[in-house]
Parts: structure tokens; sequence; C-alpha cells
């Protein structure tokens, strides 16, 4: 009977496991905490504020006004132009990142109200084959901006990405200039656009479209940068600055416009829209 008591606890009950899935590790401060609370902050940690990546069908949620999304060329997906294999066929990967994300590819464009005012809205997700830049990702965001156009709506880009998509190479590459061509349509034309980056934003992805906004905003504490600090440094050979390629020195550097945190961002953009796009803002 002493062992039984013992096995069961100091209380004499059966010990109840603890549910997974209702704590997480924040890879910042390395505290545990409750995921829910995470989860109720814009996936940002209550103890530290850091910014957990988050997936584009929340971050549209965090922005759209209820009942106003309309998406964009849902259905579109990759082709396998250059018939590449690696561990696996392009193809494989692609429907391997499909049925894990539940997305077509690594960018949902569309668009809705913000606070009221008309934007076309791009969001890309990280999880999908780490936001890599390919045809369908740069075909989405420029029918995005050639829709703006034409409609005379803003343009808003939320960025996170790894870069180009090796498995489409110089197609991929080739995207750069065609968003990049779209945008100066848009800024001939004096219709806004919106470059929101978040962690990371890096290599073809911040050498194009994520550069060019009319203003560009980061969240705290974003990897921004063309390519990685040790390859930097072992090309100029020299030691890098402190924090080099994080969004605060490149605010400080005159590369970002405002560094903004999520549960500020709706109300950021709600403020720049006013100013940016006063036709189509709301009456405040």
């Amino acid at each position: 009977m002493v062992l039984d008591r013992l096995r069961r606890g100091a209380t004499g009950r059966d010990p109840k496991k603890i549910p997974d899935g209702l704590w997480e590790k924040c890879p910042s401060c390395q505290k545990t905490v409750f995921k829910r609370l995470v989860e109720e902050r814009l996936d940002t940690c209550p103890e530290c504020n850091h910014h957990f990546k988050m997936g584009a069908t929340r971050r549209i949620a965090s922005l759209i006004d209820d009942g106003t999304w309309q998406e964009w060329d849902a259905g579109m997906t990759s082709g396998d132009p250059l018939k590449f294999v690696d561990g696996k066929s392009y193809p494989e990967r692609i429907a391997q990142q499909q049925a894990k994300t539940g997305l077509k590819d690594a960018v949902v464009t569309g668009r809705g109200r913000l606070s009221g005012t008309d934007v076309g809205l791009g969001v890309m997700d990280f999880t999908f084959n780490g936001g890599s830049m390919g045809s369908v990702v740069g075909e989405k965001l420029t029918r995005q901006f050639e829709r703006c156009l034409e409609a005379r709506i803003p343009a808003i880009v939320i960025s996170a990405s790894g870069g180009a998509r090796m498995q489409e190479g110089a197609i991929s590459l080739m995207q750069m200039a065609k968003t990049s061509a779209a945008l100066a349509r848009l800024r001939e034309a004096r219709v806004p656009f919106i470059s929101v980056l978040t962690n990371p934003t890096m290599a073809g992805v911040m050498a194009s479209y994520a550069s060019l906004g009319d203003i560009i905003i980061a969240e705290p504490k974003a990897m921004i940068g063309f390519t990685g600090a040790r390859v930097i440094q072992e090309t100029i050979k020299q030691e890098l600055p402190e924090g080099f390629q994080t969004s605060e020195f490149c605010a400080e550097h005159g590369q970002v416009d405002l560094i903004v945190q999520r549960q500020d961002l709706k109300d950021e953009l709600t403020r720049l829209l006013r100013y940016l796009a006063p036709k189509t803002a709301p009456a405040a």
C-alpha cells in the first residue's frame, strides 16, 4: 500500500497528464510560455515580445476586416520547368509542401478592407518551402500590383522569405525583374505600395519588391539582407558591426522607415493609408 501511495503521489490521487501543445518555448528568452497567451498576442512572446513566425492565414485575419477578403489566383501552382531532381523531384516537393501547409505556394494574395480602406494584400508564408520565391510567387505578386493599378487601391506585401527558389533556377531570378517592373508602373501612377518585412526577409526577395516600398516597415529584430553575414564577412574580409542585418540596424542606416510591433501593425497601416490614400480611406 505504501508503494501504491508513492506511485499515486502524496495526495493519493492519480497524477493527471498535462495535454500536449499547451506550452511553447520561446527561442529568444528560453522561457516556457502558455501557448494560448502567445496566440492572443498575435504569435508574440508574453515575456520578451519575441515575434514568432506567423502563417499567411492568421496574418490576413489580423489585418483585414471581417467578411471583406477575396483571394486572388487561389489555384495557381508551380510547374516543373527544369525537371529538377535532388533527393526528390520538384513536383514531389511541391505536393509535400501543399499537404503540409494547406497552401498552393508561398504567397497568398487578394483584396480586402483594412480599417475600411480597400487594399490589395500579398502575404508570404515561410512554412511553405522557406517562403522561397519561384514563378508562382512572382506571378501572383505581379498580378496583385497590376490589379491594384487598375483599381487604384494601395498595395501591401508582407514578406517572409529565404530568397529565390533553387529548383526553378534562372526562372526564379527573373521574378525579381518582373515584380520590380510592375511596381515601377504602380509608382508612375502614384498608387501607394507599403512593404512589410518580417523575420527573415532575405536574398532575391529583399533585392526586389521587398525593398521598393514607398514606405518600408519591419517587425522588431527581423533578419533582413541579401546574403548571410558569414558569406559577407568571408568576402570582404572584415568584421561586421554588431546587430548587422537586424531591422534595428537597417532602420538606423535608412533602409527601413519604421519598426512596428505586430500588435500595432494594423493601426499603423491604417494611419499611413489615411495619408497615402485619402480618397479611399474612411472618414476619421
